[in-house]
């Protein structure tokens, strides 16, 4: 069998949350009346330090639904130039939900704070007619494209403080925010806490096979809530997926430690054979990024050799470590991709 390394999103459910889905109690949770629903959201609400959750079908949804709670229509929301909202989210937010997005280079370390406040068009001294108002700046933490990549804790607090100061929501998107906690090793309320409102996934790092949650205050839940249903998100009896998503939170959270070292353990014998194609130290998660020529054709001849990874651009191929991969899978992937990444010309010092 393949070892398939291309995102933590393939996994399948394990047995146990198998079990806890077949004896899921539900009920129709757009009439509110389903149980299992319900407790994963007060859950998860209390474990991130808000009031209030939603459980929603998809991290693009969560995202969406978030931001046009926040964001009223004609206003922008700043993210990074490679957020997955701007990147991976096919326009959703122009298309669907009327707000415009502007990006920033280096949101996340090397532009100076003091610029992202000048950068915030919120008008707190007055009004004008003529010029977008900022409703929202949006980060991603871990950051994808940057190979998962955490945020320092200190640099998120300051960005809060520039926010209520603005009177900007400050939104996570934190598809893999039990990842940043792990590799910070602080409990998700730490992180969670620092944010107006955030959307969490539950079917990467996790391993459900389905959901993510919207995260706030109870008014911000509910306008989610509204957008929800106008986006055809409104579930049924949703209670044998909430199951799995519960069961995941209760028994996945401390475990993604265990992926973060085989990412690392894979990064530093890539490394060893291709130096400067694989730095390890950028290695924070679950991710690791390799230089290639070609990443289409290295991933072809990967996928010859029985290894999957995935590609972010035209010479950077993405490697995953997630629930179904263990040591012995670490192990095999590395002999395939070391002799393929050893074939490669080195590159100029």
């Amino acid at each position: 069998m393949s070892v398939d390394l291309r995102s933590d999103t393939v996994t399948r459910p394990t047995s146990g949350m198998r079990q806890a889905m077949a004896q899921a109690e539900v009920g129709d949770d757009v009439y509110r009346e389903d149980p299992s629903v319900r407790a994963l959201e007060e859950h998860v609400a209390g474990l991130l330090g808000h009031q209030a959750a939603l459980f929603v079908p998809s991290g693009t949804m969560g995202n969406f639904c978030a931001l046009r709670a926040s964001a009223p229509a004609g206003t922008e929301i700043v993210a990074d130039v490679d957020a997955h909202i701007v990147t991976y989210e096919l326009g959703g937010l122009a298309a669907l939900g009327g707000v415009q997005t502007r990006t920033l280079t280096g949101l996340a370390d090397a532009l100076d704070l003091a610029e992202v406040a000048a950068q915030l068009r919120a008008f707190p001294g007055g009004q004008t007619y003529n010029m977008i108002r900022t409703s929202v700046l949006a980060v991603e933490n871990t950051q994808v494209r940057a190979g998962g990549r955490v945020w320092a804790l200190d640099r998120l607090e300051r960005l809060r403080v520039i926010t209520d100061q603005a009177g900007v929501v400050l939104h996570c998107d934190g598809a893999r925010l039990w990842n940043a906690a792990v590799a910070l090793g602080v409990p998700p309320g730490r992180l969670g806490e620092i944010f107006g409102t955030l959307s969490v996934c539950l079917s990467k790092g996790l391993g459900a096979p389905v959901g993510s949650l919207v995260v706030g205050d109870a008014d911000l839940v509910e306008r989610a809530r509204e957008w929800r249903k106008r986006l055809g998100g409104g579930m049924r009896q949703a209670g044998v997926l909430a199951a799995a998503g519960l069961y995941a939170v209760r028994h996945h959270l401390e475990r993604l430690a265990d992926d973060h070292r085989r990412a690392g353990e894979l990064a530093e014998l890539l490394a060893d054979v291709a130096p400067g194609r694989v730095h390890p130290e950028l290695t924070e998660t679950n991710m690791v990024l390799v230089d290639v020529p070609d990443a289409h054709a290295f991933a072809g001849r990967a996928a010859a050799g029985g290894v999957l990874v995935g590609t972010v651009g035209p010479t950077t191929a993405r490697i995953v470590t997630h629930l179904d991969v263990d040591d012995a899978a670490v192990s095999r992937a590395g002999g395939v991709l070391a002799p393929l990444l050893r074939e490669l010309p080195p590159l100029p010092r």
